[in-house]
């Protein structure tokens, strides 16, 4: 027997009525309709308390950040530069989705167009890639911090911290173009319903009726290439400063090096646990539609809440300035 097109199946998991589904077809749809959380629908309201306490400590931490480092001149160095851009592209990634998800459980307010849509997969991807490239950028910190104390300064100083930042925004930024311009060249039917609170590339165009192994093998390759590429680099970076912290002379010397990697490490927990769901999901473009919510949303807004508990408690500098 011959397969459903996935774009017939999507509506045997939405709550919905039929009258409430576009049943017309459309090439380009002028606006899609996000579900939120489906299957939920009546523990909506209860469910956006935590997410709307995690975009004010997420929003209210990392401004937080920014303003400590921007007032304190002894700050004014490459690892507080990378956290303050981690800082900026968490309230970015935050700000792109908590919003509108929160008028979704709030005031029912579903409805989004095609081209803010677009707009906010572009910026979702952007800086999801820009925020791993940061991670790399402090593994440098912590590599040439830990392995080469003597030429920190001279290494990385405030041109090569520029430049280095400068690399991370241009790449986040072009790598993520082709997303839009892939999901708006397919051709939509039958439901321009969302299954999920915000427009993700893979929820996007498994709207589409068309083959979409385009779209599918460049996300893959997106993921593969630029955070397998910088879980590499963290990796070696990682190696070669164990193997630095274990030649120090005393066990206390050496947890105490230790310890100024473990926020970084934290932080990049959060991060790379949200690229291994996507990648299943992109890998397995099913389960997007199978489990809507299933984890993707939470690990979208985690980090953000995290980077800044986590520098903030484990940085001896910032906490002094909290206090």
């Amino acid at each position: 027997m011959q397969e459903t097109p996935l774009c017939l199946r999507v509506g045997h998991f939405l709550p919905y009525s039929m009258s409430d589904l576009n049943t017309a077809n459309f090439t380009s749809p002028s606006t899609f309709i996000l579900l939120g959380i489906p299957g939920l629908e009546a523990a909506q309201i209860w469910i956006s308390i935590p997410f709307c306490a995690m975009y004010s400590i997420a929003v209210l931490r990392n401004f937080t950040i920014l303003l400590i480092v921007k007032r304190e001149p002894s700050l004014h160095g490459p690892m507080y530069y990378f956290l303050c851009m981690l800082a900026v592209t968490d309230l970015v990634l935050s700000t792109s989705t908590l919003p509108k998800m929160l008028s979704i459980f709030w005031f029912n307010s579903r409805e989004i167009s095609f081209s803010t849509c677009l707009t906010q997969m572009y910026f979702i991807h952007s800086f999801a890639g820009m925020e791993s490239g940061i991670l790399v950028a402090m593994a440098l910190d912590h590599y040439v911090a830990i392995c080469h104390p003597l030429r920190y300064s001279m290494t990385l100083t405030n041109s090569v911290v520029a430049k280095i930042i400068l690399a991370v925004v241009l790449r986040g930024a072009v790598l993520a173009l082709p997303y839009p311009f892939l999901a708006r060249r397919w051709p939509y039917c039958r439901t321009n319903i969302i299954p999920h609170s915000y427009c993700g590339h893979i929820a996007v165009v498994n709207l589409a009726c068309a083959d979409i192994s385009i779209s599918s093998y460049y996300g893959l390759f997106d993921l593969l290439s630029v955070n397998g590429m910088d879980a590499s680099f963290i990796a070696v970076s990682y190696t070669l400063i164990l193997r630095a912290i274990f030649r120090l002379p005393t066990k206390d010397a050496r947890l105490k090096t230790f310890g100024t990697c473990i926020s970084h490490l934290c932080a990049i927990s959060a991060l790379y646990i949200r690229f291994l769901l996507l990648s299943l999901l992109l890998v397995w473009p099913q389960c997007a539609t199978a489990f809507p919510f299933s984890h993707a949303t939470v690990y979208q807004v985690a980090p953000p809440v995290l980077h800044p508990i986590i520098y903030g408690l484990r940085t001896k500098q910032i906490q002094g300035r909290l206090l």
